[in-house]
């Protein structure tokens, strides 16, 4: 009778066993395989399990790679600057630095339970003053190259936060991190040029192996559109207000203007009959957020009382503001063609505004149109020189045909937007310039940097638009790198996205003071080969990655200009109904007293049978009883087996090849809950074979299980693997290969029909000819077959059927 399974005992005996010899060993011949994790942010609330289902799918894929023959670069670290940390620090009433500190400590505590192989020597955190020096290194880099710029416009506010945020971190007309509304602010922002690098950052998206639904997700973001920027004369003015359209083609049917409240010329358009509503209008459109302005569908405008002409027919069209058109994209003014757009067609009809029709299926003009006619094919109509051309030719040909009338030009537009790069806050990494009265902005002189961000008591956001750095005059007062005249340092800090945009690079050289990353260790060791993360990183992390990587390889610090070539996005773990887990809402499942009870394996295991990895999965703890019974029945039978050491029947060869097959297949797809219901069935059967052979079965399957089984339950897979007699790790075995001839069945069951309908099922040879079979199908029909056959059929190991009169 096997020992009783004790998970405690045997956990902390593989620990210590791991941790006195390192079973993932750099021995210079292996070839590497870089398996990360996106890193978190040390949050006081510590994991919960739907963060351990992450960190468990990159250790099970490690592991298996390791398996594979590679040596595993699988590191981890700390997302610790930024608005999460500080908020938090902030609710504690400690200062960011203790927190952050505490929170890395548990948080540690809890990834170690995982038992997964990080490599604690890689390990890398953003707060940390010499890996921010290159983060400010980076920087200083991109504000030579003309990257990095200042710029005063209005920017999301998050009154809560008080801080300035980037488009991408508002949600709903919401602060991602708390929630609150979001408002305007004009301040003075340091910005990064992204837009520089759109079409590469769209076009190489083409060679990475990554989920599509990402890759459209950053597709639509870039939002590159081809069209026309087309000049709109103002009425009795000299100036011109320039709009960009993608559909030139509908000129014609352009009968009003709408210009963004935030357009430089829209205060001055009003006349004195409509300004008090127009500066009303500005005023209330600059306290509603970008997003919110989006998504409304119920349209509001105000009339300015002025007039441009449409420069294609020469009639008078009026000028309307409306929040629905931004200031920063496009030109910030449209022209409308209610006749061809939902939204305009919206605006015309609530603002009793003329509806011109110019494209029509079949040259048939619509009477009263109840709703804008969308499609792209038609005949131009009410169009002047364009009647009865195709719309689909028109609209390429169109933005050269006006380039040539010279009021407009044929243009590409993007909807991303340059990156708001300052943060009102303390606890992030200090931009790296000195503002000088002589020479303006200068850069902090390489090597001073790092810059430090200064030790201060009151580090709380003022709310007044300047970083709590502004009051410490000892730190902001300098003098200038160039001149040496009395300067100031930028106050402002950098957004918690500036580390762990490039801190993958990092981990490979993590103690270099020197270069970032030595060129010997990056060609070595990099790129990334496979990042698992949450699908919420898809527009930021992951775009600003990107960016950050082409930005490197340009100015030769990397020889790759894409930073992971696989992307898999783990699902959600949720609460019950589907809600995701949060302290607020006492959902919250931590992992610890599930390992106290169960194990780390089986916590693993049931991490992954929940459901397919790539969705989300609501919890529930009872689950797990299921998986810990099977890791005791297949520890029992292992252990039996071992004893008892039975020899090998064709039946237990043939399973064992069958098992190495199904679950290398559902490895090799991501399909990890049915590799756990994989092992669960196989286990099933060989229990069953065991029933035959004294109650084992033969000692090269029980090894093959358990390497099989080693990336799922290292512990036990340990355990098992030295009872068998080996003095090395598991994991330095190699990963089994299937024999497939060994797996093909002696015998199949095959049904038996007459006309199309079951009357027996049979179990004939799987190699049978077609005469075997239907003999053996003419046999078990005997005294059935009372009519004349007409045509015997037989699928080989699928079916055999008499068609009979």
């Amino acid at each position: 009778m096997a020992a009783p399974y004790n998970h405690r005992a045997i956990e902390a005996k593989w620990r210590t066993k791991w941790e006195e010899k390192p079973i993932n060993v750099n021995d210079g011949k292996k070839p590497k395989y870089y398996c990360l994790d996106m890193f978190p942010y040390p949050s006081g609330n510590g994991l919960h399990v739907g963060h351990w289902r992450g960190y468990v799918i990159s250790d099970v894929w490690s592991r298996y790679k390791m398996l594979q023959g590679y040596y595993l670069i699988h590191p981890m670290g700390w997302d610790a600057f930024g608005l999460p940390a500080e908020n938090y620090a902030i609710k504690m009433g400690v200062h960011p630095a203790i927190s952050t500190a505490s929170n890395v400590k548990n948080i540690k505590r809890q990834i170690n339970d995982i038992a997964a192989i990080y490599d604690w020597d890689m390990e890398v955190n953003t707060t940390d003053p010499n890996f921010y020096k290159w983060t400010q290194w980076i920087f200083v880099q991109m504000f030579k190259k003309g990257l990095a710029y200042e710029k005063e416009f209005p920017i999301n506010w998050c009154p809560s936060c008080k801080t300035g945020l980037a488009n991408e971190e508002v949600v709903n007309g919401c602060c991602e991190r708390c929630g609150a509304p979001v408002t305007k602010k004009n301040l003075r922002q340091w910005m990064l040029r992204i837009t520089k690098y759109a079409d590469r950052l769209l076009n190489d998206l083409d060679k990475l192996d990554w989920p599509e639904k990402v890759k459209k997700m950053q597709t639509d973001w870039i939002g590159k559109s081809y069209g026309a920027e087309v000049e709109f004369p103002i009425d009795g003015r000299d100036e011109k207000i320039t709009v960009y359209t993608t559909r030139p083609d509908t000129l014609h049917g352009a009968t009003f203007m709408v210009l963004a409240p935030e357009h430089a010329l829209a205060k001055s358009l009003a006349t004195d009959e409509t300004r008090e509503a127009v500066e009303k209008y500005i005023f209330d459109s600059s306290m509603r957020s970008n997003v919110d302005r989006m998504q409304d569908k119920e349209k509001t405008g105000v009339f300015t009382g002025s007039y441009a002409i449409n420069p294609l027919n020469g009639k008078k069209v009026p000028i309307w503001l409306s929040d629905y058109v931004l200031a920063d994209y496009g030109t910030g003014a449209i022209m409308c063609v209610p006749a061809h757009d939902d939204r305009d067609f919206e605006f015309a009809k609530k603002f009793g505004l003329p509806i011109v029709q110019v494209i029509a299926k079949d040259g048939k003009e619509i009477e009263n149109m109840t709703e804008a006619y969308t499609d792209a094919v038609g005949t131009m109509i009410n169009s002047g020189d364009w009647n009865g051309m195709e719309s689909s030719v028109l609209k390429k040909e169109a933005p050269e045909m006006i380039e040539k009338k010279g009021f407009g030009r044929k243009t590409v537009n993007y909807k991303l937007r340059d990156w708001v790069f300052s943060r009102q806050r303390y606890w992030g990494e200090p931009i790296p310039i000195v503002h000088c009265p002589k020479c303006g902005a200068v850069p902090v002189p390489e090597d001073q940097l790092p810059l430090r961000l200064p030790e201060v008591e009151s580090y709380q956001p003022t709310g007044t638009g300047e970083s709590p750095l502004a009051a410490i005059d000892e730190w902001v007062n300098t003098t200038c790198p160039c001149c040496g005249a009395p300067a100031k340092r930028e106050t402002n800090t950098m957004p918690q996205w500036a580390g762990s945009s490039w801190y993958f690079l990092r981990y490979v050289d993590n103690k270099n003071d020197k270069e970032l990353v030595s060129k010997e260790k990056a060609d070595k060791y990099l790129p990334v080969d496979m990042y698992i993360g949450g699908v919420e990183h898809a527009v930021l992390h992951l775009l600003y990655s990107r960016f950050y990587t082409k930005f490197l390889y340009d100015i030769g610090a990397i020889d790759f200009d894409e930073p992971f070539k696989k992307l898999f996005n783990q699902g959600m773990i949720t609460g019950k109904n589907g809600i995701k887990m949060s302290k607020s809402k006492g959902n919250v499942v931590s992992p610890d007293d599930l390992v106290r009870d169960y194990g780390c394996d089986s916590l693993r295991m049931y991490e992954l049978f929940v459901g397919p990895p790539e969705l989300d999965a609501e919890w529930d703890d009872r689950g797990i009883d299921g998986v810990s019974k099977f890791l005791k029945r297949f520890w029992n039978l292992a252990l039996d087996s071992i004893e008892k050491d039975v020899p090998a029947t064709k039946e237990m060869i043939k399973v064992r090849h069958k098992l190495v097959y199904d679950i290398t297949q559902r490895l090799e797809s991501f399909s990890l809950n049915t590799v756990i219901s994989k092992f669960m069935e196989y286990n099933n059967k060989l229990i069953e074979l065991s029933k035959n052979a004294d109650g084992a079965v033969d000692k090269e399957t029980i090894e093959t299980m358990t390497i099989l089984l080693a990336p799922f339950v290292p512990h036990v897979a340990e355990e098992i693997w030295e009872k068998l007699g080996h003095e090395d790790s598991v994991f330095h075995a190699q990963w089994p290969e299937h024999d497939e001839e060994a797996m093909k069945d002696d015998e199949v069951e095959v049904p038996v029909q007459i006309n199309g309908k079951t009357r027996v099922v049979i179990s004939i040879s799987a190699d049978s000819s077609k005469e075997d079979a239907l003999a053996k199908g003419r046999e078990a029909l005997e005294g059935k077959l009372t009519g004349n056959v007409i045509k015997e059929i037989y699928v080989p190991k699928k079916i055999i059927n008499f068609v009979m009169k």
